[in-house]
């Protein structure tokens, strides 16, 4: 006996409970795991930008974390402070790759617009001015004035304070989405799952981590949907006036996110309408989306009025392309990785992720008719999760066609919410049931969805880092076109009228601080490019001009020989055909010189500036 008896442990000291070692363990492995996926993802970035091959490096650097958080998130002897630590760092993980893309400034179009709307807010305090970039990011300053505060009060620059915002909000999505499932399902376990599943999506790791509107907005519809899905649970009044007061800052700050909350909202409240025992629940989610939809409804028409004839004619366009395939007419159609350097094996694997996602619907739709819980709201809310992620497959559709692909990726963002909280559940019985074929069998699947999906969710030019290129909405930041707008605001000064193309208009309009117009339908700014020299400029135009104040017209000659990498000039209604040869000649680009309405007061070789005279014009 003396043996074998335990020695007292000296004093203070006391063995390592269980717990303690696990979390050393874990944090060991993801410690290091995250230090050579950061390294693997530095190096992918610095191979884009010497123009190598970056795509081994970057999925090395993001399987080499995410598969060991995976196995630690799911595994069944987690502990659940452990597990929550596991989905922060998971979180905080995955919004390196956007962190590292671009880390000392915009670089996206629409960061471009987002930005200036922040640093307005803050030297000027108006929430509500117009930008020039995106015509409707004024009258939804929610993202914006939330940078504007952080940054005033840590006296941290705008790019800074918009970073610490989309990284805090990286990972509430995470969490939500594991708050969300727990709701459903009551148990840790099948929540953290749901979580990771939810982080395969094609917008995650960078269209909703970008100085965007929704990066923000995502995080608040989740955390909505837990308030809302808890007040209908009866748990107090406190989780409906949560509920309020997170769908109105969802509606504050971006529209498409706002009317995506009020469908969802509507599918749960009808998912549990008629069940026996769940009428008080019902009609706290009816009347919790009625308010909810009327904030949205006010906003939009007393507001924001101007965001209807903005979606239009995407949603328009693309209906109307949609029609073309399926009559066969060949109009409308578009093919996917037309021109991509994207590897064969993320071709291959952006077609096989939504093939997957069906395989793992079918099973945990049976799944879950066949094991109902007891609880109407909670088989209520399973269902609404189920009509929710089969919206992913129609918008696969839309992918088809050049206006519809943009709506179909930011509705991934929704429709993956219900395909994560529905497969969740099977994931966690195959693991218990057969560990061994099941778990590397997920870890495949993980790695293909991972894979697949980014590729379908961006552009390489978006997620890499290179050599400026003309016409990228990632890489048009030159030295040449960032000194030209900085010497017009210091010499001119600011919020000046200029006509410019899509490229240098985001430059002079973030940077430059002007009021750029890059062409439209109604006012077709693109006709003093292509008129052709000795031909006269459409009069109309110069009256347009002259009567709203246009004061300068910017010239990129690298229009005459360069085709814009997106393939477009000025907008995407444009009337310019280039058929992979540039669209203008020099004569065009350089018949300002000898008009006399137009007077160079700047040229640096690629880029001209020119004042106009339109008295000498009429």
């Amino acid at each position: 006996m003396m043996l074998t008896a335990v020695r007292p442990s000296p004093a203070g000291i006391s063995p390592k409970a269980p717990g303690t070692t696990q979390a050393m363990a874990c944090a060991a492995t993801l410690t290091a795991a995250g230090v050579a996926g950061a390294a693997a993802l530095v190096t992918a970035d610095r191979s884009a930008e010497w123009g190598r091959d970056p795509f081994g490096w970057f999925w090395l650097g993001m399987l080499v974390f995410t598969l060991p958080a995976v196995w630690w998130a799911g595994r069944r002897g987690t502990g659940p402070l452990l597990r929550v630590a596991v989905l922060v760092a998971y979180a905080c993980f995955t919004y390196l790759p956007k962190l590292l893309r671009n880390p000392t400034g915009p670089r996206y179009h629409d960061e471009f617009a987002h930005w200036r709307q922040s640093r307005g807010i803050l030297l000027d305090g108006h929430l509500f001015d117009p930008n020039p970039i995106v015509r409707v990011i004024g009258d939804f300053p929610g993202l914006h004035a939330t940078v504007a505060a952080v940054s005033a009060l840590t006296g941290a620059s705008v790019w800074r304070a918009a970073l610490l915002v989309l990284i805090a909000a990286h990972v509430l999505v995470v969490l939500g989405v594991a708050v969300l499932a727990e709701e459903i399902w009551r148990d840790r376990r099948t929540a953290a799952v749901a979580a990771i599943a939810y982080t395969l999506n094609s917008s995650f790791l960078f269209f909703d981590t970008q100085f965007g509107y929704e990066s923000l907005a995502i995080p608040l519809m989740i955390w909505t949907l837990v308030a809302l899905l808890r007040a209908m649970a009866d748990r107090g009044a406190g989780w409906i006036l949560a509920a309020l007061v997170l769908a109105a800052a969802t509606v504050v700050t971006h529209h498409l996110t706002a009317l995506g909350l009020i469908a969802i909202m509507i599918v749960f409240s009808a998912a549990i309408t008629g069940r026996r025992g769940a009428a008080p629940a019902a009609w706290t989610g009816w009347a919790l989306t009625v308010a909810a939809a009327g904030l949205v409804t006010g906003w939009l028409c007393w507001v924001a009025p101007k965001t209807a004839g903005y979606l239009d004619p995407y949603l328009g366009k693309a209906l109307g392309q949609i029609a073309g395939l399926v009559h066969d007419s060949g109009s409308g159609g578009r093919t996917l990785f037309q021109q991509s350097v994207a590897p064969w094996w993320e071709q291959k694997a952006a077609f096989a992720a939504p093939v997957l996602a069906l395989a793992a619907m079918i099973p945990a739709a049976w799944r879950l008719r066949r094991r109902r819980a007891a609880d109407p709201l909670r088989r209520g809310f399973a269902a609404a999760a189920l009509a929710i992620g089969l919206c992913y497959f129609p918008a696969a559709v839309l992918i088809l066609t050049p206006s519809g692909a943009e709506g179909a990726r930011r509705s991934w963002a929704f429709s993956y919410l219900g395909i994560a909280l529905v497969v969740a559940p099977l994931v966690v019985a195959l693991l218990d049931r057969a560990a061994r074929v099941a778990g590397p069998a997920l870890v495949a699947l993980v790695a293909v969805m991972l894979v697949g999906n980014t590729a379908a969710g961006m552009n390489p030019s978006y997620r890499f880092p290179g050599p400026p290129a003309y016409g990228s909405d990632t890489r048009s930041l030159t030295p040449e076109v960032v000194a030209a707008s900085n010497w017009l605001r210091a010499t001119q000064g600011r919020d000046l009228r200029i006509v410019a193309d899509r490229y240098a208009g985001l430059i002079f309009g973030s940077s430059g601080g002007q009021f750029p117009v890059t062409g439209s339908v109604t006012f077709p700014t693109y006709e003093l490019y292509l008129a052709q020299p000795g031909t006269p400029v459409p009069p109309a135009l110069i009256a347009q001009l002259s009567s709203w104040n246009f004061e300068y017209l910017i010239v990129d000659r690298r229009m005459a020989r360069e085709v814009p990498e997106i393939g477009i000039y000025f907008e995407t209604n444009e009337p310019i055909r280039h058929n992979g040869r540039p669209a203008f000649t020099l004569g065009q680009l350089t018949k300002f010189d000898h008009l006399p309405w137009t007077i160079k007061i700047y040229d640096s070789g690629d880029i001209a500036i020119y004042r106009f005279d339109f008295e000498v014009a009429s």
